[in-house]
């Protein structure tokens, strides 16, 4: 049974969605990836939220480019959180980033950076730590570590600059 559900509207988006499983994993976080389109198969979409809530998913994540629908598509058919990742496609991304960013009131999506997967994987996994204690103390070694490693940029520096 899966934490977190990723769902990608097409194959062009499978890389986003590796580097949100890989973030995941590291945590300890299971996920499963489906393919769905908000345009084409929506009502897929619909039986596949419907399942991964009676599956016990705590956090959907949607990885969508140019109009970006599917995150709203989603966010219609649950109550959980939906965590939005726009792709640069057009646009430099801006459309897909406005179109998750800009739901309509009451039907909430969180949206991360433009091609951000790894953001959508961490937000996602400190939802999940509300519930599950151990994923709380791995995200805390996970920072800990970005600290280690701004510190001894900051020593490198300092070296080279004598």
């Amino acid at each position: 049974m899966p934490d977190i559900l990723v769902i990608i509207g097409s194959m062009s988006d499978k890389e986003h969605a590796l580097k949100v499983v890989e973030t995941l994993d590291s945590l300890g976080i299971k996920a499963r990836v489906e393919i769905v389109s908000a345009h084409r198969t929506p009502d897929k979409v619909k039986a596949l939220v419907e399942n991964a809530e009676k599956e016990g998913v705590y956090v959907f994540i949607a990885i969508a480019g140019l109009s970006a629908l599917l995150p709203s598509l989603i966010a219609a058919y649950t109550i959980k959180p939906v965590i939005g990742v726009p792709v640069k496609r057009a646009l430099e991304g801006l459309d897909s980033l406005l179109s998750i960013a800009q739901t309509p009131q009451g039907i909430p999506v969180a949206c991360v950076g433009i091609d951000n997967a790894v953001n959508a994987a961490l937000l996602a996994a400190e939802i999940v730590c509300l519930q599950k204690t151990e994923v709380a103390e791995k995200l805390l070694e996970y920072r800990n570590s970005l600290k280690r490693n701004v510190e001894q940029s900051a020593e490198e520096l300092r070296k080279l600059l004598g």
